[in-house]
């Protein structure tokens, strides 16, 4: 027996020392596999799950955001042995992803109704100062151990197929931190070393997956695409329908992202992720428009789902998306019956708003209006909607233009909404109503101060006395309510109940708010601190007055009305007299005067800020054409002219032709004549070889002093030519002919139209420094053809030599000719003809090159 045992302990003692001296490439792949399990790879599925796990807990769905995430942060189960990478892919489908999400999805488009911000907590970043390793530094450190330590590879193919996992464990915490192309590499080596595994579809996936983080969107949908059309194993199918989708996403492809949802819809059977593929579908169908799908998915989102905040807000937006045309009393009475029962009862607010989403769709507007009150009125569950149901109040102000309730209901949104990019976009529309009020109620106020400067000593008479008659009604209702809530506080009835003053039967005669004292109340300073403080937040600051109550309960929006129209609340003691109201309209022509230039400049602004804010073209017009007929002055007059033809004539020609008939019949030679004749072209194309032709031919005219036929040859080739590349130099020639034909004025107003059309151009530039010249104090000594002066008439005209009529055309101005040439020959202004290339022009502009000549206008070339 001791024989035995001795012969035992030899051979295992010799099977040791053997198996030390054995390269690694022999080590056993059995034991290799054991070993990397249970040791350094278990460690690293245990730091990724515990990651995930805390993650989850802290993930919080943003409904609010263009679009949710599939995928949230659940604990991962490990997987045996035996189907381990299964495991790996239906864990996949369990995480939530760790890095944010890309911008492309965010970008997609802002909704009508502002939403809010991603709720999912954010991947810590790279230069986070933590004290020691985050657990994904872990997981990855372990990965990347255990690859180094228990991987086996014989001619060049890894023979340990745990190695693949530890290789999904780096991919993935490495994706997670945000390292995909570190990612990548890692994968690299299984696609390698491992390319004939079974489970390599996975590492494919992986792949994909660090190509949409990284934005290259071709690859990443390439490679999905790839495995689409594969026989790829049931699970792992299920997680590239849920990434293939959310990668089209944030490529911005909608309809194909669509589509993919509803692959992944039939693939999983977890009804958490049914819901969430379905809320998100409805989202992306929602976005594209097709609200019937849209409301179908939300009520497949609603029927899967397992929580009650998904519930609740698919409930919203199904209600969101109701087309008008179903069963609005079915559908208003289903969530008013649910908004009742048990918990969904602390979410009233919540349904009430949904109530008045679906009234709006169906035209109901006074009875939406109502809901969103409804909803103000409830506790409040989230803030988001709470904001929300001010909006929808304050957007149905603007509607109505009453700008000051809009903008009080604007600004009680932004304070509780929580979404920071719809609070972006309306405390913009918030400022931009607030711009308008201002204008707005400037004009109502010096129209109705106008309007009563011009009646007579009867009217305004009998105009005040209906307006105190409806005055003195209004008060005598507030000193009916002031009495009908004193008897109800216990006065002159002997009410003793809870309301009543006198309920407590103290000897107190002063209302407690919130303290209690013995003695005299008013004797302990820390009870009367305490007591003001209190009747602050019930009552807010009120005046020692009469009615205190009533007089002034808080700045309501009639009180801010009033302020804006100029309307004092103070009553005053002669306030029924009607000769109180005559003695303050002035009658002075130049406050009037004054009033009415006020009024009109605010009139144009309101015009110019409904187009610029909110694009309302339509009431821009209305109101600058009111504008137009009340005759304002001169330089408002023109001004709004043009601003209605310039919003209209490529839209809506129709609106701006009165414009432009009063533009070119009672302002001709103004420069916004010349554009309502010419609007300037947003595009050129190259030179044509016949306009080059054309201009040739009008610079010839224009040489041989023949102006008008060079001008019409130029008024056809522009044309017929719109978009030539020459047309900005046509219409510098033609300027040159103006000021030869018709003066020095014409040409300015045609150089101004050139700086203006063609700023950038340079035509333009060399118009805006002509202009600067003619419109110079200069002043020139006229000289006849042989350099001698030219005496000067004291109106300062040159006097002619030659008084008789020598049977020529009439002699043009001669300062405007000399100030012509001066100018011309000074600035080196060049019309003349450069090649017709824009792109060369601008080229020779800034080298130097192509140097205009010192007359003008120079020959062309």
């Amino acid at each position: 027996m001791k024989k035995n045992i001795l012969f035992l302990l030899v051979i295992c003692l010799v099977a040791s020392c053997a198996t030390k001296t054995k390269k690694p490439e022999q080590r056993s792949k059995l034991l290799k596999g054991f070993s990397t399990y249970y040791n350094t790879l278990f460690n690293a599925k245990d730091a990724l799950n515990s990651e995930f796990t805390t993650r989850d807990k802290g993930h919080k769905d943003n409904f609010y955001a263009p679009y949710i995430p599939i995928l949230t942060y659940e604990e991962q189960p490990l997987g045996s042995d035996l189907g381990q990478s299964e495991a790996f892919a239906e864990n996949s489908m369990k995480m939530a992803e760790v890095a944010n999400r890309p911008s492309g999805r965010s970008n997609s488009g802002v909704p009508n109704i502002p939403g809010g911000p991603s709720g999912n907590a954010p991947a810590r970043p790279d230069g986070e100062q933590a004290k020691g390793a985050t657990t994904l530094e872990i997981a990855e450190a372990k990965a990347l151990k255990a690859i180094n330590k228990y991987s086996v590879t014989r001619n060049g193919e890894e023979k340990n197929k745990q190695i693949f996992d530890a290789y999904m464990i780096l991919a993935q915490a490495r994706i997670y931190r945000g390292k995909s192309l570190e990612a990548l590499d890692a994968l690299n080596y299984v696609f390698t070393h491992m390319k004939d595994d079974k489970r390599i579809a996975l590492a494919r996936i992986y792949q994909g997956l660090a190509y949409d983080k990284i934005k290259d969107y071709h690859r990443a949908h390439e490679t999905f695409a790839k495995l689409k059309g594969e026989d790829i194993n049931k699970s792992y199918a299920k997680l590239l329908s849920i990434y293939y989708a959310e990668s089209l996403l944030d490529a911005g492809k909608k309809e194909e992202a669509a589509k993919e949802l509803d692959d992944a819809f039939e693939l999983n059977s977890n009804r958490k992720l049914k819901s969430r593929i379905a809320y998100l579908r409805g989202q992306v169908l929602e976005n594209l428009g097709q609200n019937d799908k849209a409301r179908e998915s939300y009520t497949a989102a609603y029927k899967y789902a397992n929580d009650f905040e998904f519930e609740v807000k698919s409930q919203i937006a199904i209600a969101k998306t109701f087309n008008g045309k179903g069963d609005y009393a079915g559908a208003k009475n289903y969530l008013e019956g649910i908004s009742k029962k048990g918990t969904y009862g602390s979410r009233k607010n919540e349904f009430y708003y949904a109530l008045g989403l679906m009234a709006n769709k169906a035209g109901k507007k006074e009875e939406a209006q109502q809901f969103f009150r409804k909803s103000l009125f409830e506790k409040v569950s989230d803030p988001q909607i709470r904001g929300l149901a001010y909006y929808e109040i304050g957007k149905s102000y603007l509607e109505k233009n009453d700008y000051i309730g809009a903008g009080s209901y604007y600004d009680s949104a932004l304070a509780v909404m929580t979404y920071e990019p719809s609070k972006i976009l309306l405390k913009d529309q918030s400022e931009y109503i607030k711009k308008i009020s201002r204008n707005y109620y400037l004009i109502k106020k010096n129209d109705s101060i106008l309007s009563l400067a011009k009646m007579n000593d009867a009217q305004k008479t009998d105009y005040f006395t209906k307006y105190i008659a409806k005055l003195k009604a209004k008060e005598e209702k507030e000193e009916l309510e002031r009495r009908r809530a004193e008897r109800n506080k216990g006065f002159d009835t002997g009410d003793y109940s809870a309301n009543s003053v006198f309920a407590n039967g103290s000897s107190n005669s002063f209302e407690d708010f919130g303290v209690t004292t013995k003695g005299f109340y008013f004797s302990n300073t820390g009870t009367v601190s305490k007591g003001a403080s209190t009747f602050k937040q019930i009552w807010g600051d009120r005046a020692l007055a009469d009615n205190w109550r009533f007089s002034k309960k808080m700045a309501s929006i009639e009180d801010m009305k009033n302020e804006a129209l100029g309307v004092t609340s103070a009553p005053n003691p002669r306030r029924f007299e009607p000769a109180y109201y005559i003695e303050q309209i002035p009658m002075d022509q130049g406050k009037l005067s004054q009033l009415k230039k006020d009024r009109d400049t605010a009139s144009l602004g309101l015009g110019i800020m409904y187009q610029n804010y909110f694009t309302n073209t339509p009431l821009a017009t209305k109101t600058l054409y009111e504008l137009v007929d009340v005759k304002p002055e001169e330089k408002v007059m023109l001004q709004a002219l043009y601003e209605i033809f310039a919003m209209n004539y490529e839209k809506n020609p129709q609106a701006s032709e009165r414009a432009k008939q009063i533009l070119l019949s009672d302002y001709p030679y103004t420069s916004y004549a010349e554009f309502a004749r010419n609007p300037k072209n947003k595009s050129f194309v190259k030179s044509t070889e016949e306009v080059e032709n054309e201009y040739k031919k009008a610079y010839a005219l224009f040489e041989s002093e023949k102006f008008a036929e060079s001008k019409d040859l130029i008024d056809q080739a522009l044309q017929k030519y719109p978009k030539d590349a020459l047309v900005p130099k046509l219409y510098l020639l033609n300027a040159f002919n103006a000021g030869k034909s018709s003066g020095k004025e014409v040409m300015i107003l045609q150089l101004e139209q050139i700086a203006l059309n063609y700023s950038k151009t340079p035509e333009g530039i060399r118009a805006k420094e002509m202009l600067n010249y003619l419109k110079s104090d200069l002043s020139f000594q006229a000289t006849d053809n042989k350099g001698n002066a030219i005496p000067q008439q004291p109106g300062g005209a040159p006097v002619q030599p030659n008084t008789q009529n020598t049977g020529g055309p009439p002699m043009n101005n001669g300062k405007v000719q000399q100030q012509e040439n001066i100018a011309t020959q000074t600035l080196n202004v060049d019309p003349g003809l450069q090649q017709g290339n824009p792109a060369q022009q601008k080229k020779n502009d800034k080298s130097g090159g192509n140097k205009p000549a010192s007359k003008a206008p120079p020959r062309p070339q």
